[in-house]
């Protein structure tokens, strides 16, 4: 990843905008809060006080500072808050990100979450420290892997006891794609990729 400093950008779908998070988006968290499986697969809290929902505020400006990754509130058209997503660098070997989303109860069955995903994921396909997006879905979270592929995300294996959730080992489908760069590499016949004398050796100097 390069040094240059991270700045959230704003970004615009056909009916929302990905936005930073504000004060103001307070009772959107609240109401989060009160779903039975946001807190537990989030770091949304699982109380609804007004101290928690800032504090989850405030966390979300941490991870553009920390280099950490993107987080959005996702916005109607009228700029309320209807839910959240986020891009995540993944930790070690890679340039992969992590890609999660949530819609609060009362704005849900609007297509609202596949519209963020297309929309993040057209601009993080161009992202210059990336080659690989990757999303995770519980099985039985048909609505969520149904945008996951409306956005062009390929379901590529179901990986079991992948993650945690309330204690409980829960099985995973894993989705991915690939980002502009990736993709045209990958595309790029064997034969045709440029060479070096330095081809198929490894050193350490």
């Amino acid at each position: 990843m390069t040094d240059i400093p991270m700045e959230l950008p704003l970004l615009g779908g056909p009916r929302l905008r990905l936005r930073a998070w504000r004060a103001s988006d307070v009772p959107t968290v609240q109401e989060a809060s009160r779903d039975q499986l946001i807190p537990s697969i989030t770091t949304v809290p699982s109380t609804d006080g007004e101290r928690e929902a800032l504090d989850f505020v405030a966390r979300q400006h941490d991870r553009l500072r920390t280099r950490e990754g993107y987080s959005f509130v996702i916005a109607d058209a009228s700029d309320r808050a209807v839910g959240h997503i986020g891009m995540f660098f993944a930790a070690g070997a890679g340039a992969r990100a992590s890609v999660g989303y949530w819609i609060v109860a009362s704005q849900r069955q609007q297509g609202y979450a596949a519209e963020a995903l297309e929309t993040l994921t057209s601009w993080a396909r161009h992202h210059p420290d990336l080659d690989r997006l990757e999303l995770y879905v519980e099985p039985w979270n048909r609505g969520s892997w149904r945008a996951a592929e409306s956005a062009g995300y390929e379901r590529e294996g179901l990986l079991r006891a992948w993650q945690r959730i309330d204690g409980t080992p829960r099985d995973m489908y894993m989705y991915a794609q690939l980002t502009a760069r990736a993709s045209a590499a990958d595309a790029t016949p064997a034969g045709t990729r440029p060479t070096s004398r330095e081809d198929g050796v490894r050193t350490r100097g």
